[in-house]
């Protein structure tokens, strides 16, 4: 007994990396992270000397370390934006992307997670969404969020002296401890649900896009026994400043859902210039709705869809109006913009006439395939990012919360108690392909992990093959340049990775276990808003009919973590 004990202590440290390693102000990443550095640790040392030497100097010329832009738009296939060859065939343009492409960054391997809210989550903190507990998509009237105690990148800018905004899709929560204002930036104007907004309106009531929302528009029900089944109150837009009122802005009409992007726009230029006439670095995220799910009848592509319209018409214009707007201001060259997709295109039960496809990979939002989390995404910072590359090496979403603090020399400010996937990608920009430090993945489909990614080979965890599974020969691997949609599993050619991928997993889960998952916060939604509305207001209070019931009409708001997730699910790969 003791010699088996001894045994898996002995595995267990060949299995997971060692705490003494790790000093009292070193960031914690995952397992995986540091089987990389044990082999590239040196070099990268010596590389990193020389790239804090060349952002001290470009510090120095400017007077300030460097802008940042974050724009992150929706569900959008890998080639649909910045490839022209592919843009041809999906009848839409973008020349003001395209010319950022050009002049700068072309990522052709950015990874994100399955859907909005994770994606978003992902970004802000640095961290997988199973990690904070935000890998739910918040729907209306949804009573959760993104809690207090994590740390987003606005906290740590904030720490350096950053100027902080964010604009747009906030999509992190309908509960106050969860607004962007009171998650570290300066100031917000958000939504804390999606563009299925666009279709709680009465235009879509009366449309048949939405079905029963407005009572109030259709003919009585004379079996209608229950008036509280249906949301009567929410919040379409709000704004607040830090330690200031949230206040609604507008109300919940489809009119004032098309107000949004130009607002959200509008407001991104105006703090882009007020920042620098301060002599102030700023970081500002916006993340543009996109589109409306009501098709417009003035059609802007060749597609005619909504997708390309929301590309060609909105998103672009606006990118070609942010480079100008630097260029005015003289701080483009000490400005780094990013922009997008925050996943894959809604390929499963979209809207009519949204024209989300897939391209080069398979699958789309909501799958761990790498048509859901591969996206297109771009890096332009003249004079410092060299123009017309197109980068091979791996990025993750999450790279971008430590790559930015790296750059804004806010490091020492990220929390060193709790696991941050994001990892310093500084490298990969200064120096271009193949300067990257990153080689794998973990996707996550919801709380269960569906994917891992190491280097060019791929394990589905989740598979459609319960016999392979059961019997612990599974057909689960793939070779994705070889197979980029994900369509021919092997198992003979590729069973030599059976143990590899078992190790990478058991070293995640194991080290999970040392850094425990955080969960989101539920609540009572749209507390707080300075001006709210009757209906907002009695989301706190249930009906006077309720008031008597023999248990608390708001007790479920604590187990509601529990739902919706069937540990068995299929996962019903899209063909």
């Amino acid at each position: 007994m003791r010699s088996h004990a001894l045994l898996a202590l002995i595995l267990l440290a060949c299995l997971l990396p060692s705490t003494a390693s790790l000093g009292a102000g070193d960031i914690v990443h995952d397992a995986e992270y540091y089987i990389l550095e044990a082999q590239h640790g040196e070099r990268w040392s010596a590389q990193d000397a020389a790239l804090s030497a060349r952002l001290d100097a470009l510090r120095a010329k400017h007077g300030r370390p460097p802008n940042l832009v974050h724009i992150m738009w929706d569900d959008t296939a890998y080639g649909d934006v910045g490839i022209p060859a592919i843009q041809k065939v999906r009848g839409l343009e973008t020349p003001n992307l395209n010319q950022m492409a050009e002049e700068g960054i072309l990522f052709t391997r950015m990874i994100t997670e399955v859907g909005c809210t994770p994606s978003r989550a992902a970004v802000v903190t640095g961290r997988l969404a199973i990690r904070s507990g935000m890998y739910n998509i918040g729907m209306l009237r949804e009573m959760h969020g993104m809690r207090g105690e994590e740390v987003t990148l606005a906290e740590v800018l904030s720490k350096e002296g950053y100027a902080t905004a964010f604009h747009g899709k906030w999509h992190l929560g309908d509960i106050e401890e969860s607004y962007p204002h009171k998650q570290g930036f300066d100031e917000a104007f958000f939504t804390g649900y999606n563009q299925i907004l666009s279709l709680n309106t009465r235009v879509a009531e009366g449309a048949n896009a939405s079905i029963g929302l407005y009572e109030d528009m259709l003919p009585p029900d004379p079996y209608k026994l229950d008036d509280t089944f249906v949301t009567k109150g929410w919040v379409q837009m709000a704004e607040g400043t830090k330690g200031g009122p949230t206040r609604q802005w507008g109300d919940n009409s489809h009119e004032n859902y098309m107000k949004i992007d130009p607002e959200a726009q509008r407001r991104t230029l105006d703090f882009i210039e007020r920042s620098a006439k301060a002599g102030k670095p700023f970081y500002v995220a916006n993340w543009p709705n996109l589109t409306s799910f009501i098709p417009n009848p003035k059609k802007c592509s060749v597609s005619r869809s909504i997708l390309q319209d929301g590309l060609q018409c909105n998103v672009d214009l606006f990118v070609g109006a942010v480079m100008a707007k630097l260029r005015e201001l003289g701080i483009a060259e000490n400005t780094l913009v990013v922009v997008m997709a925050d996943n894959g295109p809604m390929s499963h039960n979209p809207p009519p006439g949204l024209g989300m496809a897939e391209t080069i990979y398979r699958g789309g939002k909501g799958d761990f395939l790498e048509g859901g989390v591969r996206v297109p995404a771009q890096a332009w910072w003249p004079g410092t990012i060299e123009a017309q590359q197109i980068v091979g090496d791996m990025i993750h979403e999450t790279d971008l919360f430590t790559t930015f603090a790296r750059l804004a020399g806010a490091t020492k400010h990220i929390p060193t108690d709790r696991v941050i996937d994001g990892l310093d990608q500084t490298a990969l920009l200064l120096e271009g392909d193949t300067q990257g430090r990153r080689d794998y993945a973990f996707i996550y489909a919801g709380p269960r992990l569906g994917a891992t990614v190491k280097g060019n080979y791929k394990r589905h965890w989740i598979s459609p093959d319960p016999v392979g599974e059961a019997s612990g020969i599974p057909a689960a691997f793939y070779f994705l340049p070889a197979d980029p949609r994900e369509v021919t599993p092997m198992l003979v050619n590729l069973i030599h990775l059976k143990s590899p991928f078992n190790r990478m997993r058991l070293r995640h889960e194991l080290w999970k276990k040392k850094y425990p998952d955080a969960h989101e916060v539920y609540g009572v939604p749209w507390t707080g808003i300075e001006n709210a509305t009757p209906e907002v207001k009695a989301l706190a209070e249930p009906p006077a009919s309720l008031r008597d019931l023999p248990f608390d009409p708001l007790e479920y708001i604590e187990s509601l973590d529990q739902l919706p997730f069937d540990p068995d699910m299929d996962p019903s790969f899209g063909q």
